[in-house]
């Protein structure tokens, strides 16, 4: 299991602070940490942490999640979902492997699969880039 000191500062790719809000869809790469409040969509093949000060209504697809905090929504992980002793989950879980630490809540069903897949979903920048590419194939095929 994950705990606090298995995160190296230098590991966090992205950080949402406690008193910050956001509203949208994000995705990233390596790890995310999540302490304010986050509603929308989040999508990601790597770990995604939400704090223990964390307020999180949203679908959420990615590998790993580890939450300290309070999350509200349906959760895809390919790898793990690991609820800690202060964490709360109102939601269902589709993933091949659970943890509940004592006092962890779910609130919700879980479906315990191997081989989970994500939801197919572009980056904004993925998504650029493939527009750019269909434009140069098609020049090409001129």
């Amino acid at each position: 299991m994950l705990g606090k000191g298995d995160i190296k500062s230098g590991e966090v790719e992205a950080f949402l602070g406690k008193n910050t809000s956001f509203e949208g869809k994000m995705s990233f790469e390596g790890m995310a940490r999540l302490d304010g409040k986050f509603d929308g969509e989040i999508f990601s093949g790597d770990m995604l942490i939400i704090g223990e000060m964390a307020t999180v209504n949203a679908e959420i697809n990615v590998g790993t999640l580890v939450i300290d905090g309070e999350l509200s929504g349906n959760v895809t992980a390919t790898g793990k979902v690991e609820i800690h002793s202060t964490g709360k989950l109102f939601g269902n879980i589709t993933t091949p492997t659970l943890v509940i630490r004592e006092g962890g809540l779910l609130d919700g069903s879980c479906k315990m699969e191997k081989g989970v897949e994500m939801a197919k979903k572009v980056t904004p920048i993925k998504e650029k880039e493939a527009e750019e590419k269909k434009v140069v194939d098609l020049q090409d095929e001129s």
